[in-house]
């Protein structure tokens, strides 16, 4: 059997991904934040420690698990919560620090962004996915942002992807320039 052409590939992972969006959008939202609680907890047995780590997060979107209390505790024990930002298109990130109460504003697909700061470099970057094979690739929204980031990063951080036992699939039909999370967090 002939293995799939990056264009099949890609077509595949755009229906997959609208998919598996639209049943994440599907769970009602009580649901969801209970789920995301049991993630934080999860998040919290792996990342016990977080004083004068930088850890970034992410500003919920489309149903991904919203870890903003998580992400307020992090502060509180010590850490520095970070958030990524959308420079410029088809290339890396940067992450800016955040606490709870600086001013946001409206980045890429209107999700807030720090309004100002100097990049900081996470020791831990934590990724919200659309779904995940066994091997730990994570299928994103498309546009190759964390990939690319992490492949550009001096240091590697510890890269765990959070979603919801439902976003598991099969493959994502790996490719070269997939880069693999660390640890999978879900509700389960």
């Amino acid at each position: 059997m002939t293995p799939p052409t990056w264009p099949e590939i890609a077509r595949w992972r755009k229906t997959e991904r609208e998919r598996l969006i639209a049943a994440r959008l599907a769970v009602p939202a009580e649901a969801r934040a209970a789920m995301s609680a049991r993630i934080a907890t999860q998040l919290d047995a792996i990342v016990a420690d977080v004083s004068g780590r930088i850890v970034s997060l992410y500003w919920p979107f489309r149903g991904e698990p919203d870890l903003r209390p998580w992400l307020a505790s992090l502060a509180a024990r010590g850490g520095t919560p970070a958030l990524p930002v959308v420079v410029e298109k088809a290339q890396p990130l940067i992450f800016r620090a955040y606490r709870p109460g600086d001013r946001l504003e409206k980045g890429v697909w209107n999700i807030p962004i720090p309004a100002e700061g100097d990049p900081v470099m996470p020791d831990i970057v934590i990724a919200p996915l659309v779904g995940v094979d066994p091997r730990n690739y994570r299928l994103g929204y498309g546009g190759g942002f964390f990939d690319r980031t992490l492949a550009a990063l001096p240091q590697k951080p510890l890269v765990i992807g959070v979603g919801y036992e439902t976003q598991r699939i099969p493959t994502i039909h790996p490719q070269p320039h997939d880069i693999p999370m660390d640890r999978i967090v879900t509700e389960a």
